[in-house]
Formats: C-alpha cells, structure tokens, sequence
C-alpha cells in the first residue's frame, strides 16, 4: 500500500474531497491557509470550484449558496475567522444547510499568536450562533483523525443538513505524519436526501417518521424557498408561536437525540483504576504516553479520548465516569470542557489543569496532575 508523508491539514482536504467536497471557499488565515492550498490543487481537476472570498464573510457566504445548489462545501479558517462566521452559521442552522466548516485553531485571544496552537474555542463552536441551537463538533487527535473525522463530518452534514465543526489545533494541522491511506477504516459515504419529483415541495417539511427534510436546490426546475427567519414548513416567514416552537424543538433533537450514533472516542479502561484521564485533541497524544508510563509504574488508571464534542455524548460520558471515583480533565485552555464533565459528574470528584501559552501540555506534566 501507498505510505503518505501529508500534515492534518492536507488530510482533511484529501478526504474533503474523496467525500466528495466539490466547492471551497476560504480566506487566507495562519494556520489553516495550506487546507485552501491543497484544495486550489485538487479541485479544479474534477471540476470542482476553489475560490478566495474577499474576506471571511463572503467566503462561507459562498459556501452556503453552493451548498443550497447541491454541492458539498467546505471552509477552512481559524478563531479570528470563526467570529466573522458566526452570522452565517446561524444561518446554516436555521436555513437547514449542510456545510463543513474547520477551525485550525491557534493562541487566542483575538489576533493572539498566529503560530501557536490551543483548544481556547472549544465553546465558542458551540455557542457562536444565535439561538443556542447545538451544532456537531467533532476533535481529531493526529493525520488519521483529520482524514477519518473529515469523512465523517460531511457525512453528518450531509444526514442532518446541519453544519459541522472540526476543531483541529495548529500542531495537528501542520505536523507531518506517515499514513496509509488506502488501509483507513472510512465511513460509507452519505449524501442528502431528495424530494422526489411525484411529491409536491415543501423546504421544510418533514417526512412522517423523521426528522429532516427533504432536499432540492436552488435554482433547478422546481421553486424552492430559503430563509433564515422563523419560517413554516412552505418556507414562508411566520410568527405563529406554535410553529415556531415545533420548529426550534425538531432543529434541537435532530442532533441531541441521535448523538449516540456518532459519538467518536478512544476508551482505554482500566478495571482498577480510580481516576479516568479525559482529554481531546492533540494533548491526547501525551495523555497516551502519560498513561503508559503510569501503568508502568504500576498505577491503574483509564483513559478516555473523546473526538465528538457536541452534542455532548452525555449517556456515553456518564457511563465512563460512572467507573471511577475520580475525573481529570486536562485541555489547552483554562477550562472549558470540563463544565460539561463537572454538569455530568455525580460522586465523582472532577479536576482540571489547563494551560494556554503556546505550549503542548507534556505527558511529565499529565502525570504531575494527576499525582495532586
């Protein structure tokens, strides 16, 4: 088999495109620029459009028109880009819009430290939108993540109509790594589902026994509606509270309620262990290490490595949690994952060590924590 010598970054564009992506569009932004790169080399080849918005506004304005035209999209960029994006992600919730969206997240805040990476917007994924609807956060730990969790998140995207986040790091985008590309366990690929043309169309009306509607584009032989106000299943604006309120509570429990089905982890228990480890992202990789050298030492301590952030897996976390009487939440930033394990937790006493300075947190340090 072919080995690859590739960093996260051209992971994700690689496996944009095998699932197939055919339109991106980005603004230049360290350290996510080489992912609009790398796609400016492997679209135009199949056709597909690569272009540059004059700003990070246009460029996921772009993206969301050529999603509503039926094509697969993905934007590329990193904190500072992620608040110019915020307007536009509501309207992708709202509107139903299937977009993949990948902060390569660095050193905030505001302009902060272009080169240096951080997990400090963990919850601004999260709540970045009006509304507080959820949205799908999905964390790659290495190169294989980035491929497998790119796959998956256009998939979601796809199944949901719904944007998703990856939350990569600098130090995952831009390190380089030997993968095997063709021995990947990918997900099948989804695409979203569409009107059939004997039904009449309605943009938001949802199928008996479902969830999400189905799908036309804009701009075909068919009239379809597109707004981003509170709007009835026809798509016309509404300010019938009833509606509205069925609405909010389907856009809700389409994503909450099927979280199980993509909740992506690395669970290593120990059936001794009386603390659990819980990271994400790249500092998983010292919390490997960390955790082997415990054990060597004859500790027994559990590992979990969660790569679905939101919706948060709660039935999932509890279950881990629920093995031990201790929960260590260690993150590169100064707490913002651990208020969910803290809101999940019952007996369990919850600690957390955060740092963010530009500095990968050390798997001495791990063990230094978790020895406190």
């Amino acid at each position: 088999m072919a080995l690859s010598f590739i960093d996260g970054n051209e992971a994700i564009a690689r496996a944009a495109v095998r699932a197939g992506c055919r339109f991106f569009s980005g603004y230049p932004i360290t350290p996510a620029t080489t992912i609009y790169q790398q796609m400016l080399k492997l679209l135009p080849p199949l056709k597909g459009v690569c272009l540059q918005g004059e700003d990070e506004i246009a460029s996921i304005g772009f993206c969301l028109g050529a999603s509503m035209a039926g094509l697969k999209a993905m934007t590329a960029t990193s904190g500072p880009g992620i608040s110019l994006y915020s307007e536009q992600i509501s309207f992708a919730l709202s509107g139903e819009i299937p977009l993949v969206i990948v902060d390569v997240q660095r050193l905030g805040p505001s302009t902060g430290s272009a080169t240096k990476g951080a997990d400090g917007d963990i919850q601004f994924l999260r709540w970045g939108s009006s509304g507080g609807l959820p949205v799908v956060v999905l964390a790659p730990v290495d190169v294989r993540d980035c491929y497998i969790l790119t796959m998956h998140a256009f998939n979601l995207a796809e199944q949901y109509r719904c944007p998703v986040f990856i939350a990569s790091n600098k130090e995952i985008g831009m390190t380089r790594e030997s993968i095997e590309i063709d021995s990947l366990d990918t997900p099948d690929l989804l695409t979203r589902k569409y009107c059939p043309e004997d039904q009449p169309y309605l943009p938001f009306q949802v199928p008996p026994g479902t969830m999400i509607p189905p799908f036309l584009p804009i701009g075909g032989s068919r009239l379809v509606r597109q707004t981003s106000s509170t709007h009835d299943p026809e798509g016309y604006i509404t300010a019938d509270t009833d509606i509205i309120g069925q609405v909010i509570e389907r856009l809700d429990k389409k994503l909450v309620t099927n979280v199980d089905t993509f909740t992506f982890f690395e669970f290593d228990s120990d059936p001794d262990a009386e603390t659990l480890l819980l990271v994400y992202g790249v500092t998983a990789r010292a919390a490997k290490t960390a955790v082997e050298q415990m054990r060597k030492g004859g500790k027994a301590i559990s590992l979990l490595i969660l790569k679905t952030l939101y919706p948060v897996p709660e039935d999932f976390i509890k279950q881990c949690i629920n093995e031990v009487k201790r929960v260590v939440v260690v993150e590169m930033n100064l707490g913002q994952y651990v208020r969910e394990i803290e809101r999940l937790a019952e007996s369990q006493h919850v600690s957390h060590f955060g740092k963010m300075d530009g500095e990968l947190i050390s798997p001495e340090l791990i063990q230094q924590v978790i020895a406190l």
